[in-house]
């Protein structure tokens, strides 16, 4: 059996930090960058942010629907880029927040993280909010194979926040999905695990306190469940502040920047980058 995705995420802690680089390539980063919202300006734009990150960072979070939009065009590129990010070693977190009943969900396993799949990716971002039973086979799919998946658990775009503090059985659902991850991880991973294969997405931009998540970042609760948080940067989450934010917990969470790295054009990346990693590591302390 392969090392677990929780294995090689702490891996790439220890030897090349927390920090991940989105790669959104949404019409107004293309634009900034002097290129057209076409199938080229796509390829240049994505292949050139992820030649910054190569020996600067270790994990990469490409967004599918920037490439999805285009079409099989866009997929063919972004299945070059997952290939040239694997060659290089970096941590592939595809963000497509797929989700559906448990048939269908193995399904998109074996097109994101099956061994036939297209992409070479370590771990996908799935939504839980058909009930989290649906996501089980795909959980014990990603052992056999090394993979890993980031649940949607407490976001923060507008709308959210009403199903995800929702009480049910007096926690939230924000709560219920991340004890669901933490029995799994708990249940799963070796006796001298640090990080589980099976994580969270929270927003670093939340009251957490109000989610009903609290405890998890006072060291009180949650060992080994890893956390892919957006917000940093652009959207307004401070990397200094990191232990504010997430408590203990800061140690097991993947930090994601996307805007605050690409939005000053090309030459401007590679200094970007470097910042925001001085920035997380002073947060880190």
């Amino acid at each position: 059996m392969p090392d677990s995705f929780g294995a090689k995420l702490q891996r790439t802690f220890e030897q090349k930090g927390q920090l991940c680089v989105g790669i959104d390539p949404h019409p107004e980063l293309l634009e900034t960058w002097g290129l057209e919202d076409d199938i080229d300006g796509l390829e240049f734009f994505s292949k050139s942010l992820l030649e910054q990150c190569v020996d600067r960072i270790g994990i990469i979070k490409p967004q599918v629907a920037f490439f999805e939009r285009f079409g099989s065009r866009g997929f063919f590129v972004l299945e070059e880029l997952c290939e040239i990010a694997a060659q290089s070693n970096l941590v592939v977190i595809l963000d497509a927040k797929r989700g559906d009943i448990d048939s269908t969900m193995r399904a998109y396993f074996d097109a994101w993280l099956g061994e036939a799949a297209p992409f070479q990716c370590d771990a996908l971002t799935v939504s839980p909010f058909l009930g989290f039973d649906s996501l089980l086979p795909t959980l014990s799919s990603c052992l056999e194979r090394g993979k890993g998946i980031f649940a949607l658990a407490a976001t923060s775009n507008s709308g959210s926040a009403h199903i995800q503090k929702a009480s049910v059985s007096g926690l939230s659902v924000a709560r219920s999905i991340w004890n669901h991850l933490e029995t799994n991880n708990s249940v799963t991973a070796g006796p001298n695990s640090v990080l589980g294969s099976f994580g969270a997405v929270i927003g670093a931009t939340l009251n957490l306190q109000s989610f009903g998540l609290g405890d998890v970042f006072s060291g009180e609760s949650g060992l080994i469940t890893p956390i892919l948080a957006p917000g940093f940067g652009a959207q307004g989450a401070k990397l200094t502040e990191t232990k504010s934010i997430f408590g203990e917990a800061s140690v097991r969470v993947v930090h994601t920047v996307s805007r605050s790295v690409a939005d000053s054009g090309k030459l401007a990346v590679a200094k970007n980058i470097d910042v925001a990693k001085e920035e997380l590591l002073l947060g880190l302390g």
